[in-house]
């Protein structure tokens, strides 16, 4: 009886610690914050954007600030996933021999960005985009580094993306871009994620614009230098802080370093109107604009 009593005393400490030790796991757990990623299919992106806002598909016809676009798409990641961080965007796009050309080497320096590229065939078809899309929405899943995917695209090829992500138990969410008429995106894709959002016209504008054969050359006049551009960050943020108060930088510093859409659209246009010049695809002097406004805020705060 002796010894029974012992063993039943030996199986209560180890299930006393057994449960200690689940939950001390699930208190890890519970401490450990979502991550997301957004992942942009640009075949989708430039086609239903520019049909959407330019009246064309073609990529020639139109000029997309992809530097702001990505940033908006940030900003409205971080007030729908308001308890996540951001892992990092990934760019999928196509290029002849999966080269990056100007524009994609512009975008492939962007913080928090990385750039994949399929291939470009003879009649300017992407070939690949979707294998990269599932590879690394499965591998992400798969090790647990994101919880929630953010995926603008809307080929039916992605379906099986999305399940090999939802099979790790990620949560897919899919973003559109509103189509003038009809639909945009395949509905075997649109039953199969967690959740769907549609773009409208007006998130799009401020960074499509049809090309005409005026369009302004930024090389037309003489391009400052970083420390000019960072200066007139720094007094559009005096001139921002002092309409604004100081409640309005309480709310903006948590987001750091990146600015919601509308203050980095607002920031953009006033400091080319400034400077006389166009910060459009100068990746370097955008960031050197973002760092003078920040630098100027958080020196106030």
């Amino acid at each position: 009886m002796e010894v029974m009593n012992d063993d039943h005393a030996a199986l209560g400490a180890r299930i006393d610690r057994t449960n200690e030790l689940l939950q001390r796991m699930l208190a890890e757990v519970a401490k450990t914050p979502s991550t997301h990623a957004i992942f942009v299919d640009a075949g989708y992106l430039y086609a239903a954007a520019g049909r959407l806002v330019a009246g064309t598909e073609d990529r020639r016809a139109f000029d997309l600030d992809a530097e702001g676009l990505i940033d908006a798409l940030i900003d409205r990641a971080r007030t729908i996933f308001a308890d996540s961080r951001l892992l990092r965007v990934y760019w999928y796009d196509g290029a002849r021999r999966r080269i990056h050309t100007a524009e994609q080497q512009t975008i492939a320096e962007l913080p928090d960005v990385k750039v994949r590229l399929g291939n470009l065939n003879a009649n300017n078809q992407q070939k690949g985009v979707d294998s990269l899309i599932r590879s690394d929405l499965e591998s992400l899943a798969r090790h647990r580094a994101i919880s929630d995917a953010a995926l603008l695209g809307g080929d039916e090829d992605l379906v099986s993306a999305v399940e090999a992500a939802q099979g790790y138990g990620a949560r897919v969410h899919l973003w559109g871009i509103e189509a003038p008429e009809g639909r945009n995106q395949a509905e075997p894709l649109l039953w199969e994620v967690d959740s769907q959002r549609t773009f409208d016209p007006e998130f799009f504008k401020p960074y499509v614009s049809r090309r005409t054969s005026a369009t302004y050359d930024p090389t037309a006049a003489s391009r400052p230098s970083r420390e000019d551009v960072r200066f007139v960050g720094a007094q559009i943020a005096a001139k921002w802080l002092a309409a604004r108060g100081r409640e309005a930088l309480v709310e903006l510093l948590p987001g750091h370093p990146y600015l919601p859409g509308s203050v980095d659209q607002d920031l953009l246009v006033e400091a080319e109107g400034l400077l006389q010049y166009s910060l459009r695809g100068q990746a370097d002097l955008r960031r050197a604009l973002r760092d003078g406004f920040w630098e100027h805020l958080q020196a106030q705060y």
